[in-house]
């Protein structure tokens, strides 16, 4: 057992103010460049959006071969080496991206930035799970979401202004960002994996592979109901940019404000809505995020300014806040310490399914029936998850009895 876990519970350990000091750079630097990257697409290879949101969606195919191969690896070589080379790989496809000129080119950068992506997620979180004991970890992933999300309203801000005269720049500050905390968890963070004190247990489940993690029918269904909602989530952040440029004439600089109003709203209000939530059930808890993501996204339909699109943001906000720390917390308890990892990686596939899902999607119903469609398409699927957690909740009262 981890020396960090016999702290008094009021402290966290060093290691974790290390890493969340190196995810407010990097953060900064990613979230420079994906807010504008389909406005980049769009303006650099002159296609319908309906193409250009397929490549959206080989970065989500590749995203999911990595999560899935990455939580093994996770569990037997460590969380530290996953970390590094993703945030690496990224910097280089950013940086490859800069003179590429081709749809073929761009669809070989997309995957590679895909794979190298959700290491870092699933590297960080078991990180994190093994830091903190049960009863800290959702205060923690919340800190580290306040942390995360002050970058990302740095980065659309500073971002957009800069892409205005020069996306090359922008992807280039960008990857140096990553690159710094590529370094940083090189030279400063420790390796955390757990030593198990009984090997023929975890000879047992190495075997096993992903097959415990299968039979966890409880955890397998909230997978699916959390991919369901952030699909119908995730055009607001690929798509949203677009949108509001060629049906409002809304400008980058003022889009990155938007982006800016999510994150704030993350950075201040993030702990203190943890604290309230982690009082009541954590299905009831996604339920009602879900309803307000159904609301703010399908609110986006009705508006054609930019602070009602903000009020959309603003609601759509308050359900993130609810469901991304508790729904991770969660996986982190279910699991067995010693596939902790595993867990983690098939969570990780709930986002990169949905990110392939809901711009491929999205594009669909724009083009063939409205742009508006794209949001109320969001909404129906938000409001089907809804259903999905009120009927695990009786399920989960019955595991933990």
């Amino acid at each position: 057992m981890l020396k960090t876990r016999l702290l008094p519970k009021n402290l966290y350990p060093s290691q974790f103010w290390l890493l969340s000091g190196g995810m407010l750079v990097s953060t900064i630097g990613n979230s420079m460049i994906w807010p504008f990257l389909t406005i980049f697409l769009t303006d650099k290879l002159d296609l319908p959006l309906s193409q250009i949101t397929l490549l959206l969606t080989i970065k989500s195919i590749f995203t999911l071969l990595s999560s899935y191969i990455a939580g093994p690896l996770a569990d037997q070589m460590g969380r530290k080496a996953l970390m590094f080379v993703s945030l690496a790989g990224n910097a280089l496809a950013y940086l490859l991206m800069i003179p590429a000129d081709s749809y073929l080119v761009f669809a070989g950068l997309m995957a590679l930035g895909g794979f190298f992506n959700p290491l870092f997620g699933i590297g960080s979180n078991a990180m994190i799970a093994d830091l903190l004991p049960l009863e800290r970890r959702a205060d923690g992933y919340s800190l580290l979401r306040m942390v995360n999300n002050a970058g990302i309203a740095i980065g659309p801000m500073v971002g957009g202004f800069i892409a205005a005269s020069s996306y090359s720049l922008t992807f280039g500050i960008g990857a140096a960002c990553l690159g710094a905390f590529a370094l940083f968890i090189l030279l400063f963070i420790a390796e955390t994996l757990p030593q198990n004190n009984d090997p023929l247990q975890e000879i047992q489940h190495t075997d096993k592979g992903y097959g415990p993690v299968f039979k966890d029918r409880l955890f397998m269904a909230m997978c699916a109901a959390i991919t369901l909602t952030y699909t119908a989530s995730i055009p607001v952040f690929s798509l949203l940019s677009v949108y509001v440029k060629e049906n409002f004439g809304i400008p980058e600089n003022q889009f990155g404000v938007l982006m800016a109003t999510n994150a704030l709203m993350v950075v201040f209000f993030q702990f203190a809505v943890t604290r309230l939530t982690r009082k009541h059930k954590p299905f009831l808890v996604m339920a009602l995020g879900s309803l307000l993501y159904a609301i703010g996204v399908g609110s986006i339909a009705l508006g054609d300014q930019i602070h009602e699109f903000q009020i959309s943001i603003i609601i759509l906000t308050f359900g993130e806040l609810m469901i991304a720390p508790t729904s991770t917390a969660l996986t982190a308890n279910l699991s067995p310490q010693e596939m902790r990892g595993r867990y983690m990686s098939i969570f990780g596939l709930t986002y990169g399914i949905a990110s392939g899902l809901g711009p491929m999607i999205g594009g669909f119903l724009n083009d063939a029936i409205s742009p508006a469609a794209i949001w109320y398409g969001g909404m129906v699927m938000a409001l089907i998850s809804v259903g999905g957690y009120l009927v695990m909740r009786r399920e989960y009262r019955k595991r933990i009895a």
